[in-house]
């Protein structure tokens, strides 16, 4: 009997392991005449598929490879209105390049996630697409253990042309944007979205803003990008621009503002009522601290109340070592050893011994008050 082109090949080997149709095949049921009923299986295992789209059964070797990466039934339903075609591949096409995409460091939670956002993935060849762009990543420096965590942050990046596309936005960054091209693979690695998006508008409109909004000089927004490239894809409106009215807010000049988002650019990318507000008042009404002091430490904004400001603090406190006047910031920076060392005289053990404590007291407080 001829076999069907419904097979399951193994990239690594070369070998064929062939869903056959034929009466041996376990994945089909018999009926009450003992027939082979493929209508049958693929209505009890992929119902709404059958009913909404009306499921070709020769798709079903397919739908139950990619189940393997955690795919259900409601995702094949949004792959096949996002893009048809994805579903009508041969089952051990698409297992040579998912298989492809494992071997360069995709991890195997991460391909399900992959497909949703980017099925035309399914389409790409090994040879024609998929290598080309890997060898790309290769050739900006990308190391090969980080390649996959790049494909898997940015899988669009396959269906855009390495020469036509993705090499002149490399260009750009290095000739009209000012990224040192030693810089190039860090900034990618940082957000590799950076790739398939309109440099050009990103680029353009950040510098005009923060030029007219802080007075920004070239080089320092240049420096802003290389840090924090994720800067290019923030809002002005409701990213950029109330961060920088709450710094303003809270006493600081533009040439303040200025030198802590050169040093600390990711303080665009925190939130307002979360993060930063809490961090503000602890900082005025339990350290004591003028708001200038964080263009010193703008590391402080980075740091976690609960985890590190809070727990050093008390536990100072707690040790009466806690100097008068303004609480030294400096005191947040080393690690817990170094700083059990330097600072708090004693052991690390005891200082855990204390965070857990504290860590416990206060979310027992926030349970009560939700009650």
């Amino acid at each position: 009997m001829q076999e069907k082109s419904w097979g399951i090949r193994s990239f690594h080997s070369g070998q064929s392991s062939k869903m056959v149709k034929t009466e041996n095949m376990d994945s089909l049921q018999v009926d009450g005449k003992g027939k082979l009923t493929a209508r049958k299986l693929k209505e009890d295992r992929y119902p709404r598929l059958s009913e909404e789209i009306g499921l070709d059964e020769k798709w079903c070797p397919l739908l139950d490879y990619l189940s393997t990466f955690g795919l259900k039934e409601l995702h094949f339903i949004q792959m096949y209105e996002r893009h048809m075609p994805s579903l009508q591949i041969n089952v051990c096409s698409v297992q040579e390049r998912l298989e492809y995409l494992l071997n360069v460091g995709v991890k195997h939670k991460d391909v399900r996630r992959i497909i949703l956002r980017q099925p035309q993935i399914l389409e790409y060849t090994v040879e024609n697409n998929l290598k080309s762009h890997v060898a790309f990543l290769a050739d900006l420096g990308i190391p090969n253990s980080r390649i996959g965590q790049i494909i898997s942050a940015a899988p669009s990046l396959f269906s855009y042309s390495v020469e036509n596309s993705l090499k002149p936005t490399v260009r750009y960054l290095i000739e009209e944007v000012g990224i040192k091209k030693g810089d190039l693979c860090k900034v990618v690695q940082l957000s590799p979205q950076i790739l398939v998006q309109r440099i050009d508008i990103s680029w353009n409109t950040r510098y005009i803003f923060l030029t007219k909004e802080l007075g920004a000089p070239r080089d320092s927004i240049v420096k802003m990008v290389t840090k924090h490239p994720q800067l290019l894809h923030y809002s002005i409106d409701d990213g950029l621009l109330p961060r920088i009215n709450f710094l303003r807010n809270i006493g600081m000049q533009n040439s303040e503002i200025l030198k802590v988002l050169t040093s600390l650019t990711q303080v665009l990318s925190l939130s307002l009522e979360d993060n930063l507000k809490p961090k503000y008042m602890y900082l005025v009404n339990e350290l004591h601290n003028e708001v200038q002091s964080l263009t010193k430490y703008p590391m402080y904004l980075s740091l976690s109340l609960d985890q590190r400001i809070r727990p050093r603090h008390r536990f100072l406190v707690s040790l009466k070592k806690a100097p008068k006047g303004p609480f030294p910031l400096s005191s947040f920076v080393p690690t817990d050893e170094c700083f059990c060392q330097q600072w708090a005289k004693t052991s690390l053990d005891k200082y855990l011994a204390f965070r857990r404590r504290l860590l416990l007291k206060d979310f027992a407080k926030k349970y009560e008050r939700k009650v």
